[in-house]
């Protein structure tokens, strides 16, 4: 009798897996049938709207259906994320990820309302945009190994502009002063622009920029690029090297977007999600227009991304451990 029970329920459980499979490839076959809400954690018009509005055209082209952009600004990309997190993981419901909702917000903040990597599910890396480290022309440097012995027989006697406490470009010179080893006073101000400002005027004596908003000033003349940030050189400031080749191996720190979709969205839904982004991102004609965001497309698999978004936590958790930053 047991044995007939068991076979029994071996049995309903095999049907059960069947229907299950089945029912997974029918949704990710029919799937979308209907408008798709992207969330954005910025307001619109800035760099990273701007790569979103770039991609969502083709990419809703690709599924046959609308990417509808709904931008909840605030809390750094929070709120966007928290929403996402809760909503039903049917893929209609996806977010534009972006490196510090992902990899610092848990760091800096005491309550963000969602997991970065529980909580979603991970579909492509779109594309990185690189960071680029630029000095006042009155500093004697034009090598980061020059800056560095420069900085070293000056200690505490520069100044670094950054955007605010715990930005990008704040947590990029942490990084580098610490690999560095030398001493640096941190200046935050609010916004990239008032930091620029101050750079150019000579209150402060460098800082870490987006490339876009200074390769102006450097070819004008008013700052001088020293490095940019990824483990390759820019196509937009080709000229510079990395601060990797620069003496610092394995130092690379970008700003990226991410296609995310909540936790427990159907691994095919995924699938086609993944298949369509990465191919929208490398079509040879978005190129250029991606390169005017600022960023330069990449497309991954979504193990790639999970991965990546693991090893960025935990490398900007030590660094925001260890110099006691806190989002103001």
């Amino acid at each position: 009798m047991n044995r007939t029970r068991w076979i029994v329920m071996s049995e309903f459980m095999a049907l059960i897996t069947v229907c299950f499979v089945t029912i997974n490839v029918a949704v990710a076959q029919s799937y979308p049938q209907k408008s798709i809400r992207l969330l954005v954690g910025f307001p619109p018009g800035g760099g990273n709207d701007a790569l979103m509005r770039v991609i969502a055209p083709k990419l809703s082209e690709a599924l046959g259906q609308q990417l509808v952009i709904d931008n909840r600004a605030g809390a750094g990309g929070n709120i966007a994320a928290e929403v996402t997190a809760k909503s039903a993981p049917d893929g209609y419901t996806l977010m534009m990820g972006f490196s510090t909702v992902l990899t610092t917000n848990q760091s800096l903040y005491r309550n963000v309302g969602f997991d970065a990597i529980k909580d979603f599910a991970p579909i492509a890396q779109l594309a990185t945009a690189q960071y680029v480290l630029v000095v006042h022309p009155s500093l004697p440097v034009k090598t980061v190994s020059e800056f560095v012995a420069h900085a070293k027989s000056k200690p505490g006697s520069l100044n670094y502009a950054s955007s605010g406490i715990g930005t990008p470009l704040h947590l990029a010179a942490e990084l580098f002063k610490r690999q560095a080893g030398i001493d640096i006073v941190h200046i935050a101000y609010k916004g990239g622009g008032p930091a620029s400002t101050a750079l150019l005027g000579g209150e402060a004596q460098l800082m870490f920029g987006s490339v876009p908003s200074s390769m102006p000033h450097v070819k004008s003349g008013r700052l001088r690029a020293i490095a940019v940030t990824g483990l390759k050189r820019s196509v937009l400031a080709p000229e510079s090297p990395t601060i990797d080749e620069s003496g610092f191996p394995g130092f690379n720190v970008t700003a990226w977007g991410s296609l995310l979709a909540p936790a427990g969205t159907p691994r095919n839904v995924i699938r086609r999600l993944n298949e369509e982004t990465v191919r929208v991102v490398r079509f040879p004609e978005m190129r250029q227009p991606i390169n005017n965001t600022g960023y330069e497309p990449t497309g991954t698999t979504p193990e790639q991304l999970a991965e990546f978004i693991r090893t960025e936590s935990a490398v900007w958790a030590k660094v925001i451990k260890d110099a006691n930053i806190r989002a103001e």
